[in-house]
């Protein structure tokens, strides 16, 4: 029997469904001369944006168009006007101004787009991104004051600063002006920053809490177009959003939806990003320095890019090579510590940081609970930490923070440094707290089924309905479905390792060997034809 919970999605009442469906068919959107086919409204396509929060009918177009009625105005974003202001400024002046992103790809990408914004607007810009090893994450006073040497007179953060009230102080003091743009848990009290620009600041009124640092870069860059009256030419890098946006796994909802949408154009998508393009990008700020990702998002020649292609690729190799061997660990050392405690928490003196959250996230997958990795120094302990839905890491750090030096991050990844001497103490604070706010929790990971649905129904026209739900990500995984009674015909295992295994089924048959299985719907190409595949996922005997 299966380990993960299979969770169905509850079906629309008769009465609903007939509701929902009884509004004008969407056949086409028309805008600006330009027309897009939208699929019939159909009972399978009403559920399926049920169990994604829309339920009003006057929804489903912009939902599935995913045009700019998803967008809301840079100016609403806190300080976004003060920040404007100064840059312009600083343009007018001739002032150098230092980009300061964050090393993974939601930084790069945001760090890529800024310089080149600014740059392209006439600014003298350079960029910064510090050394994940030698300098940790966000703002540090020792590249502040060599920036400020270096005639910088104005830093633009990206992915960072919203936390680093200190080093924000230090770089006043030093004659910086300093403007952040973050979107990550914002303290009650920011930084005195010329500017703050977060989403998530307690007193922002945007609409949308849920932008990637590159997304709230690029909410800047399209109010400084707009100053300067050069609205529409931030489309040329709407390309960096959607990579940065996926990559860094926020919500691809609400206004993300749209920027991945416009910026997935081509071949790519957004699976090419989750599994190659991004695991590729935070490798080399997780392995030696994350330079060699933004200089491969800005090369103009293809023999430099494939050269720093191969380079990216031998360093993901590496970060898969050392995330397996000090998982390896940490499960051992979880066997012998309890792995059934409602918070995890491993580590020691020899775990690269560059793979400490990598190795976090991979246990929260496997235990399905919140997961701490340590790097013990001397002194200090650096902590990753990935968590699941039901936990909100995040907060349960901000109750500790008597006892952190830093800490910041999202709802289920965060990072904090605390002192050797409190390590202990620490976890046996966030075990209450995981105790406390996992009481009742079913700890198993759990497959969210949108539909139980007759296999011998699916078709093409099926996988075009699910097709238009697309852009997929957080917030909107492509869907999944249960078809019950299936009949293994035949199977083999597949794969370098023998690791896969591929099942022919047939709908419907009373005989032995029959499946209840779970299936995400994929295309495969044949000799020339589109065929319908089954992503099998899970399965348990009928």
């Amino acid at each position: 029997m299966t380990r993960q919970r299979w969770q169905i999605c509850p079906p629309l009442p008769y009465d609903a469904l007939a509701q929902r469906l009884g509004g004008e068919p969407l056949s086409q959107y028309q805008k600006d001369g330009c027309s897009a086919e939208l699929p019939d409204i159909t009972p399978l396509l009403v559920q399926l944006l049920h169990n994604r929060g829309i339920v009003d009918p006057a929804e489903y177009e912009p939902f599935l168009v995913a045009d700019e009625r998803l967008t809301h105005a840079p100016l609403l974003l806190p300080d976004i006007d003060k920040a404007v202001t100064r840059i312009l400024r600083a343009l007018l002046g001739d002032e150098l101004i230092a980009v300061y992103g964050d090393f993974d790809a939601d930084g790069i990408t945001g760090t890529v787009l800024l310089t080149q914004g600014i740059s392209q607007m006439g600014g003298r810009v350079v960029h910064y991104i510090p050394h994940r090893l030698d300098e940790g994450h966000g703002l540090n006073s020792s590249a502040l004051k060599s920036l400020r040497e270096k005639g910088v007179s104005l830093v633009v953060t990206v992915d960072c600063g919203i936390s680093g009230v200190s080093e924000v102080e230090q770089g006043r003091k030093l004659g910086l002006d300093i403007v952040i743009t973050d979107h990550h848990v914002a303290p009650d009290q920011p930084p005195s920053a010329l500017a703050a620009i977060d989403p998530k600041r307690p007193d922002s009124g945007y609409p949308f809490s849920e932008l990637a640092g590159v997304g709230v870069a690029f909410k800047l860059l399209q109010a400084l177009f707009g100053a300067t009256h050069r609205d529409g030419e931030w489309d040329g890098f709407l390309d960096l959003v959607a990579l940065g946006t996926v990559a860094d796994m926020v919500p691809v909802e609400g206004e993300n939806r749209y920027l991945v949408k416009r910026g997935l154009v081509g071949k790519l998508d957004e699976e090419s990003i989750s599994y190659m393009l991004g695991p590729r990008l935070n490798a080399s700020g997780r392995m030696d320095h994350a330079v060699t990702s933004y200089e491969l998002l800005t090369t103009s020649s293809r023999t430099q890019a494939r050269h720093l292609a191969s380079a990216l690729e031998s360093s993901n190799s590496e970060r898969q090579r050392l995330s397996a061997e000090y998982l390896a660990k940490a499960k051992e050392r979880l066997l012998v510590k309890g792995a059934d405690l409602p918070l995890l928490m491993v580590g020691g003196s020899d775990y690269p940081p560059g793979v400490m959250g990598v190795v976090a996230g991979k246990l929260a997958d496997v235990f399905y609970r919140p997961a701490i990795v340590l790097q013990l120094d001397g002194e200090v302990a650096r902590g990753s930490s990935r968590s699941i839905p039901e936990f909100d890491i995040i907060a349960a750090l901000t109750e500790c923070q008597d006892m952190l030096s830093r800490f910041g991050g999202h709802r289920q990844a965060a990072g904090f440094v605390v002192p050797s001497a409190d390590v202990d103490r620490l976890e046996e604070r966030l075990l209450e707290i995981a105790a406390r706010e996992l009481a009742g929790v079913d700890l198993r990971p759990a497959i969210t089924i949108d539909a139980d649905i007759p296999l011998s129904t699916l078709s093409g026209e099926t996988y075009k309905l699910v097709s238009a739900l697309a852009p997929f990500g957080q917030a909107n995984q492509a869907p999944t479905f249960l078809s019950r009674n299936v009949k293994v015909v035949d199977s083999r295992k597949v794969g370098s390792d023998g690791d896969h295994l591929k099942l022919k089924l047939r709908d419907g048959q009373k005989l032995s060997s029959h499946l209840d299985i779970v299936y995400k719907l994929e295309k495969e190409d044949w000799s020339g034809r589109q065929l319908l595949r089954l992503n099998i996922i899970d399965f348990v005997p009928s």
